[in-house]
């Protein structure tokens, strides 16, 4: 079933908890991500976007996770992740997006408020919530590479707040030190200035590029207020050395099916992995 509105949002933040958030660029990476929601039995969102289309094409990846999100007996959302263009926001939105997530975090910082400011009106009158970040991310979405985060282009606290009364979103991504695919040294948050936002900003945080964050970083980020947390490249990986494992024995009888169902089942499993990870225990969450 489709999961409108930000209750799930808003009821993972007060538990202490996250909505996951999961990239799909293909059929098998659709299908694994709703496997996990109704293994899981939670909310979670499909993130169909911007850099997925020019995989697969917007209009058929759109519908595809539209349709598998509104058959599933989970509660998913379907999210339009990381997108700069609003006839792009516009589409998806009259599509049937549950969620968009505008990026003008390359602007200055009144051109970001001015972007950010008519993709919420623009998602107001189609029934959807928006995110936003301010701050930049290092790092590839789509192929994860040694990223730094540099510390100038961390979200300063006083400007999210401001950020934020000026354009109404309703969810801040952040940057705190995290960045987008793996790293070669673990990635420390920087948690002081993520509870600093915390306690500036009202509404729900986001964190992109969780993959490999260790586990009590990550719990550090959702007792700060992170109630939405991005995963790509664990799932990436997964999906590919499924495949590799599988090619071998497929490759004699052009066995595609075996290898696209090892891809998929690898997803399944690599997201019902995050998601245990996003649900920390009592004496955690309350720390």
């Amino acid at each position: 079933m489709l999961l409108h509105g930000t209750d799930a949002l808003k009821e993972a933040a007060a538990a202490g908890h996250a909505l996951p958030a999961f990239v799909a660029y293909n059929l098998e990476t659709v299908q694994g991500i709703t496997a996990a929601a109704e293994a899981a039995g939670l909310p979670l969102l499909i993130q169909a976007g911007s850099s997925p289309f020019e995989h697969a094409g917007r209009e058929p990846l759109m519908r595809l996770a539209l349709d598998a999100a509104a058959r599933s007996a989970a509660p998913l959302g379907v999210h339009l992740d990381h997108s700069r263009d609003l006839d792009e926001i516009t589409a998806c939105l009259e599509a049937g997006y549950t969620s968009v997530m505008v990026d003008g975090s390359h602007l200055p910082f009144a051109e970001n408020i001015a972007l950010t400011k008519e993709a919420v009106r623009r998602a107001r009158a189609h029934g959807a919530w928006v995110e936003a970040e301010l701050g930049a991310l290092p790092g590839d979405e789509d192929v994860s590479t040694d990223a730094v985060a540099p510390y100038g282009a961390m979200t300063d606290p006083a400007q999210a707040a401001e950020f934020v009364a000026a354009t109404g979103v309703d969810a801040l991504a952040v940057a705190v030190g995290n960045v987008h695919g793996f790293t070669k040294d673990p990635v420390r948050l920087d948690l002081d200035r993520l509870a600093a936002i915390h306690e500036a900003v009202p509404v729900p945080l986001v964190l992109h590029g969780a993959s490999g964050l260790p586990v009590e970083e990550l719990h550090g980020a959702l007792a700060r207020g992170v109630a939405k947390v991005n995963v790509n490249a664990e799932l990436r990986r997964a999906y590919l050395e499924a495949v590799r494992a599988t090619l071998p024995a497929a490759l004699p009888g052009s066995d595609v099916l075996s290898l696209w169902a090892a891809g998929r089942d690898a997803v399944r499993d690599a997201a019902l992995d995050v998601i245990g990870r996003l649900t920390p225990r009592a004496e955690e969450a309350n720390a």
